[in-house]
């Protein structure tokens, strides 16, 4: 770990880190999306962040704002010199570009601004801030290579649109709040920076399809983003677990959740200690190392969901055990065993990462005359990396690299692109993936419902674990693994193929397919594709046009590259947990396998930054995605601030830093919440006259959010006095109807019946083998009033063989039916005793 020095008024980055003074001395450099131009209009966070997406690997993006500024620019938390360091986070290498509303030209400049683009990212719906109206469907006649992403909160139809919204209000809705916290009393969430990144992700990545497409030939294309369903993507797995189980899921206390037990972030002799037992062998492997072998034999508890029925008894047994080590101790303990097990960091902890500093996971950002240190990109693509660092820009002032484009020759910028004849936009593509479980799965979902051909490869000795786990007869025979919810929902649009990669059949016919691949993906541990002969060196060898995406826990250089890691272990961390929940309690998980739908969706970014320099190099690559590090920017408002300032960060509970009152209420019925919200004065003083209380409204003494933290208790207690009579859905539409930011904490099953979600036909029927029909999510990105149509339910277990091994290596029955005889392919998932029989076959 590195040392930091505070000096006043600067803070310097030591050990080789370039010093954050030398931001603005830098040359500016040529990144791979240097050839786009970049117009950002509105103000929302999530627009903000896709455009700094394309920032970091050099689009030249020009912000629009009023005179005043982006309203970000005020969002708490503030550094010590009042600037926002949520807004810095969200805009460090852009130009900004101010634009005076009642200036006779200001509509006529705007329009020649964006004419004069590729993208146009658009917020307005979120927030105008006084940006001049234009009208973009004759801008788009005009311009027809135009791509146009526009934000709204809930879409433009549908119960909820035009819905008054925060970023706590929509996760509520969303079902990413009602299982997080204590048992009793109200659920626990985290601070306000969660949809912005997420719906920031959703947005790059139709924006950077249509970049794609447009280098194929075809026009630009127009894409609606819902906020609320790109925050979907963190619960879809437990809604459609539900759906299909039953709704078994329920509170069930600090750090616990369905359905894997133990997964949760416990105490030790110094430091917190996250811990996740996915499978039985981790379980077992937990239990002797705490010398619990007691609980490691009893099989009633070889499974999670089992466990959960006993986690008192069990709780009581370990804790008092891991508070004899530190969690440095148990860290390397867990490493030696194979158990997901990782330390739980403090901001400061971070901060002084050297490998996150050396990874550009950790960046230097200047802000006005403030330094500091914040979340660099994720997309940690090796041949063409993206900036490490960046400057704030004021109201007005363009960066060193605007207009770098127009000294770059680009044809696909200046061409209006043929028509798209309804054609996906990345329909010529072909991904390989290796890939199983939530993060890799996801990444390669999206790419095949944005039309990529994906070739999904498993083995019958090794499927997709989230086929199962339970290798006992019962399960195996009985064809469990072809009616997992999860494993449907993450796999649909894909062909499915089984090959044994450690024989030399399976392993020669990979590389077929391999050498006509546009896509690699894994998300295994780093060696694992390596000792099979399918490391990156072979690959590019075999075709160096191919982009192949690692996304491991850790990162490929990483000390940490040998842990063992799930969605949950990268959130425990990252450093989200110690700004979550109350002051005086532990570090809270803000939800279970958090870590894995935003892994899936950086990786799925980073292939498509990748496959736009591959169409105009001819040169592929080798992406290292650190899951652990696309965490980070949940936490990096509080990153900044701590790098500046050096005070630890503050934990707010369900309070806010900036709106007052915020929090959530209860609602008459049985553990039935709501989370409201007051955003300004407005809002308040519409909130108070609700609720019964005339003279709040009234009270010029009351009208800033400072003055009424001094009475916030008392003001909850009115809230809740209110909130009490009436059920949750009657107070939303009541305090909506007032205008007031209000959402139900809805449970994950209640998504599947949410009437937003159904009249914008965001559930879509799906019929399968084994388990018949079913919903599915769409994706929250659209190109007209419809989704995307769902193309094809997930693969059984190598339905595909005979298609893709005659069609496309053009292999005939007789040599098919001898793979079949061999164990190299299959249809059917072998049991433990089969598995030892074959492992008596010579391997490569």
């Amino acid at each position: 770990m590195e040392t930091f020095a505070l000096s006043t008024g600067a803070h310097r980055v030591a050990n080789g880190v370039r010093s954050i003074s030398m931001i603005g001395k830098m040359e500016p450099s040529i990144g791979v999306l240097s050839h786009l131009r970049v117009i950002e209009i509105g103000s929302s966070a999530g627009t903000s962040y896709c455009a700094r997406l394309f920032a970091d690997f050099g689009a030249d993006v020009q912000k629009i704002e009023p005179p005043a500024g982006d309203p970000l620019r005020r969002s708490a938390p503030l550094t010590p010199g009042g600037q926002s360091a949520w807004f810095a986070f969200l805009n460090f290498n852009k130009s900004s570009i101010t634009i005076d509303p009642t200036d006779p030209n200001a509509i006529t400049r705007l329009t020649a601004l964006i004419e004069d683009c590729d993208i146009l990212v658009d917020g307005r719906d979120v927030d105008p801030a006084d940006c001049p109206s234009i009208d973009i469907a004759a801008i788009r006649q005009r311009h027809p290579a135009l791509i146009y992403l526009e934000a709204s909160w809930f879409g433009r139809e549908g119960p909820y649109a035009g819905f008054a919204a925060t970023d706590s209000t929509v996760r509520a809705l969303a079902g990413l709040i009602k299982l997080v916290g204590p048992a009793e009393g109200p659920p626990m969430h985290a601070p306000d920076f969660q949809t912005g990144i997420l719906a920031g992700l959703w947005g790059f990545i139709a924006a950077g399809c249509s970049a794609v497409a447009r280098m194929q030939g075809w026009t630009g294309r127009s894409w609606s983003l819902s906020i609320f369903e790109s925050s979907l993507a963190l619960s879809e797995y437990h809604a459609f677990e539900a759906f299909a189980r039953g709704d078994m899921m329920c509170r069930l206390g600090l750090n616990r959740f369905w359905p894997t037990f133990p997964a949760g972030i416990y105490e030790t002799k110094d430091g917190w200690l996250g811990i996740t037992t996915g499978t039985p062998a981790q379980w077992r492997a937990f239990c002797d190392m705490l010398g619990l072998s007691e609980l490691r034999d009893d099989p009633a508890l070889i499974l999670s969901p089992d466990r959960l029925q006993h986690v008192e008894q069990i709780e009581r047994q370990f804790i008092p055990k891991l508070r004899a080590r530190t969690a440095r101790e148990w860290f390397a303990e867990g490493l030696k065993r194979r158990i997901p097990m990782v330390p739980v960091p403090e901001i400061s902890d971070l901060l002084q990462d050297t490998e996150k500093k050396a990874r550009g996971a950790i960046v230097p950002v200047l802000l006005g005359k403030e330094e500091g240190l914040t979340a660099g990109s994720m997309q940690r693509l090796t041949l063409t990396p993206p900036r490490r660092g960046g400057k704030v820009p004021a109201p007005g002032e363009q960066q060193a690299n605007a207009n770098i484009r127009r000294r770059l020759t680009d044809n696909t910028s200046a061409s209006s692109g043929g028509v798209n004849a309804g054609r996906l936009p990345l329909h010529a593509i072909r991904v390989i993936d290796f890939s199983m479980g939530w993060a890799g799965p996801l990444c390669t979902r999206t790419l095949a419902d944005l039309g990529a051909d994906v070739i999904k490869i498993e083995a019958i000795q090794y499927p997709d674990w989230w086929r199962g786990v339970d290798r006992r007869p019962a399960y195996v025979n009985g064809q469990m693994y072809e009616m997992v919810p999860g494993f449907c929902v993450m796999n649909r649009n894909k062909r499915g193929i089984t090959l044994d990669l450690k024989r030399p059949q399976g392993l020669a016919l990979a590389k077929r397919l391999l050498a006509e691949a546009d896509v690699v993906v894994d998300n295994y541990s780093v060696d694992v594709l390596p000792k099979l002969g399918l490391g990156y060196d072979v690959l590019s060898t075999l075709n160096p046009r191919i982009v192949v995406l690692s996304m491991s826990a850790f990162g490929t250089n990483s000390v940490h590259r040998d842990c063992r890691a799930y969605g949950s272990t990268l959130e425990q961390g990252s450093g989200l947990p110690t700004v979550v929940g109350n002051a005086k309690g532990p570090p809270l998980m803000s939800h279970f396998a958090f870590g894995d739908a935003v892994g899936g969706l950086n990786g799925c970014a980073a292939v498509l930054i990748a496959l736009i320099h591959a169409h105009n190099t001819a040169k592929g690559q080798f992406i290292d995605l650190a899951q652990i590090e696309c965490m980070m920017p949940f936490a990096s408002p509080w990153t900044i601030v701590h790098s500046i300032g050096g005070m630890r960060p503050p934990r707010y509970g369900n309070r806010h830093p900036q709106f007052v009152p915020h929090g959530c209420f209860r609602c008459a019925g049985e553990d039935n919440w709501i989370v409201v919200a007051a955003t300004g004065a407005e809002m308040w003083q519409r909130l108070a006259v609700l609720i019964g209380r005339p003279d709040w409204a009234t009270d010029a003494s009351l009208k800033s959010a400072e003055a009424r933290r001094d009475i916030e208790n008392v003001i909850e207690k009115a809230i809740e006095g209110w909130t009490l009579t009436r059920d949750a859905d009657q107070a939303m539409s009541e305090l909506q109807a007032a205008k007031v930011a209000a959402g139900v904490a809805r449970q994950p099953i209640d998504l599947v019946k949410d009437r937003h979600l159904t009249s914008r036909s965001f559930l879509q029927e799906v019929d399968r083998a084994f388990i018949g029909l079913h919903p599915q999510p769409s994706m929250p990105i659209r190109e007209g009033v419809a989704p995307y149509a769902i193309r094809a339910a997930a693969p059984t277990l190598g339905q595909h063989n005979t298609e893709i091994l005659s069609g496309l290596l053009g292999l005939s029955g007789a040599e098919i039916a001898e793979l079949v005889r061999e164990g190299i392919i299959g249809t059917t998932m072998l049991s433990e005793e089969d598995i030892a029989k074959t492992r008596k076959v010579p391997s490569v």
